[in-house]
């Protein structure tokens, strides 16, 4: 047993502790962030899971994330201004105004081994594809699937990511407007629906708007939801609320949660799904720990046939 040292300043105690964290990060299991135990999954979508593992490139976000986080000047820097501006921006604008707080949810290989039965349709959408990043945040993410588009759209509610999106050269929608048929264009052929789902007001009708504009012979939605299943809508004011529409689930475990949101929510919206996995929601830490995580649920799913639906 480890004997922690006395230390009479709170500062030095804080860096201690911080220390102490962080060496239990270095040496976490990362395996069990991809762990699915395959018996307590449905039937409908067992012999669809694709499992995931850790790569170089996940290894390297965490690796930033530690350089980050003893930048101790910075880091009280941040935390000073976000106890002054949260109370007029939201948490997700405040991160963007810093240049901080970046999500991890895959990496170049892990969406490129995930989508790699549609590898026909990825040389199509180089030609002339499109695709719909749906709250893309500073578009860290949409980068990674950019790649394989020749158009890229978005949408983002804080207007500090906006501009962010703006400057990578991303055609940005409105938020309210993106699913009007004269918006854009008529049909999507990859919408990625991104840890959104839980944190929108109206989710059931985000689902209905999403089939309306994807491809409905091939395209493809992948959407991601943090598992156990906590809705919440972010506003200025360090205030959430609860959103219009709630999500039923059942179960309490990851696997019986997902496996109710694909036969039941998914389905019901006329969705198929095609392949999931289990990925980390990873986020970029602060002071008090280098990084920290969720459990992703993500689905590959396209509009299901008529007769299935």
């Amino acid at each position: 047993m480890t004997t922690r040292p006395y230390l009479r300043s709170s500062l030095a105690r804080s860096l201690y502790e911080k220390m102490v964290r962080d060496d239990n990060l270095r040496h976490l299991d990362k395996s069990k962030w991809y762990d699915v135990d395959v018996d307590l999954v449905d039937c409908e979508i067992k012999d669809v899971f694709f499992p995931s593992q850790v790569d170089d490139e996940t290894e390297d976000f965490l690796e930033n994330c530690f350089e980050k986080s003893d930048w101790l000047m910075t880091q009280i820097f941040h935390a000073l201004v976000r106890s002054l501006m949260c109370w007029f921006m939201s948490r997700t604008s405040i991160n963007g105004f810093l240049g901080r707080g970046s999500m991890f949810v895959f990496s170049n290989v892990q969406f490129e081994n995930i989508m790699s039965p549609f590898s026909n349709m990825r040389e199509e959408w180089k030609g002339h594809g499109n695709l719909l990043d749906l709250g893309a945040g500073d578009g860290k993410v949409t980068e990674i699937m950019a790649r394989h588009f020749r158009h890229i759209y978005a949408t983002e509610v804080s207007p500090v990511m906006r501009k962010i999106l703006a400057a990578k050269n991303y055609t940005l929608l409105d938020v309210d407007k993106w699913a009007n048929p004269d918006e854009g264009p008529r049909y999507f052929d990859l919408i990625s629906c991104l840890n959104l789902l839980d944190r929108c007001d109206r989710p059931i009708t985000l689902l209905q708007q999403i089939r309306s504009k994807l491809n409905p012979d091939t395209g493809i939605l992948i959407l991601a939801v943090v598992l156990p299943l906590s809705q919440y809508v972010e506003s200025a004011g360090s205030k959430y609320n609860q959103p219009s529409e709630k999500i039923l689930v059942k179960g309490r475990k990851f696997e019986e949660q997902a496996s109710y949101l694909a036969t039941n929510l998914f389905q019901q919206n006329g969705f198929q799904v095609l392949r999931w996995t289990r990925v980390p929601y990873l986020c970029e830490g602060d002071l008090d720990q280098a990084f920290y995580w969720l459990n992703d649920a993500l689905f590959v799913m396209k509009v299901a046939d008529s007769c299935d639906s």
